[in-house]
């Protein structure tokens, strides 16, 4: 017998969020209608991750569904909404549910103006595609918006997939947003530069160094907070970081390269932050800053 308050479920855009999120409200016992897959690496996706269900397309999947998940990019989804809205799709009564992080529902006020119910979930996670961030969820928490009266559908929905909701105000989204992406699509580029640099100077496998480095770094971080500063810039070492400035920007080739330019602006980031904890002088803060622009000096001629 089904368990009460089973929706049929309409997946717009089968890539790696929209697969995943379908696989878990299934896994909560509703059921999914129908899943739009356009490239062939979408259609294997859905089958993969939603055996059986329907590739249909995206008009009649709304028309089918009791809640519409639109997985589709930022950039296409206002276009998407108003799209379905100019032809009449959205019908009164039906829950219709995005899962970017930018937006909150205020992107869906075409939806609101056919009488459905608007709602923002955005899994704080980065996805593979594939089933094993279906116990990811387990330990994620998505980013909920909804009008106050909607807002507890939004939560149970989440909680249903098997992770936990954390409410955001309309007016937060884009820093919300901006948060995880600044620590989780920036701490890769950091990776990928750190490992350029070690590969350069012969070490074969630059993971197996970083990796204890990085998951120690990251559990004091999260533990912690700025009291696991550490290094030579949060120390005031300014002889060491005048060394690293001017060993990137030879690396670099000058001051074009974009790890010497990340490297800048992470420690003075950084030396703001201990000088505000008291960990640095004023004084310390200004040799750094200068050890950080300081150029090498011209070779004299004879």
């Amino acid at each position: 017998m089904a368990r009460p308050g089973r929706l049929g479920v309409g997946i717009i855009g089968a890539g790696k969020v929209g697969a995943v999120l379908g696989a878990a409200l299934r896994a909560a016992e509703h059921a999914v209608v129908g899943v739009s897959a356009v490239s062939e690496a979408s259609r294997e996706r859905a089958e993969t991750l939603l055996p059986g269900v329907p590739i249909l397309e995206i008009q009649e999947i709304v028309e089918r569904s009791e809640l519409v998940l639109l997985a589709v990019p930022d950039d296409s989804l206002g276009e998407l909404v108003s799209g379905l809205a100019a032809l009449g799709a959205w019908q009164p009564g039906r829950l219709v549910a995005h899962t970017s992080g930018r937006f909150g529902v205020g992107i869906l006020n075409p939806v609101r103006g056919a009488g459905a119910i608007p709602l923002a979930l955005h899994p704080a996670m980065t996805f593979t595609g594939m089933s094993l961030d279906l116990t990811r969820l387990m330990d994620c928490t998505f980013g909920v918006t909804a009008d106050a009266a909607m807002l507890p559908i939004a939560q149970a929905l989440v909680v249903e997939m098997g992770a936990e909701p954390v409410a955001i105000a309309e007016a937060d989204r884009t820093l919300y947003h901006a948060a995880l992406a600044h620590s989780s699509n920036h701490m890769v580029t950091l990776v990928a530069q750190a490992s350029q640099l070690l590969r350069e100077i012969g070490v074969d496998a630059p993971e197996s160094m970083l990796g204890p480095l990085l998951r120690a770094t990251l559990e004091n971080a999260l533990a912690s907070g700025e009291a696991a500063l550490t290094g030579p810039v949060a120390r005031g070492d300014v002889g060491t970081v005048s060394a690293h400035a001017q060993a990137l920007r030879e690396y670099d080739g000058g001051a074009g390269g974009d790890i010497l330019a990340a490297y800048q602006a992470m420690a003075r980031a950084t030396a703001r932050r201990a000088g505000n904890r008291g960990l640095l002088r004023p004084e310390q803060l200004t040799e750094i800053g200068e050890a950080l622009e300081a150029e090498p000096d011209a070779p004299k001629g004879n």
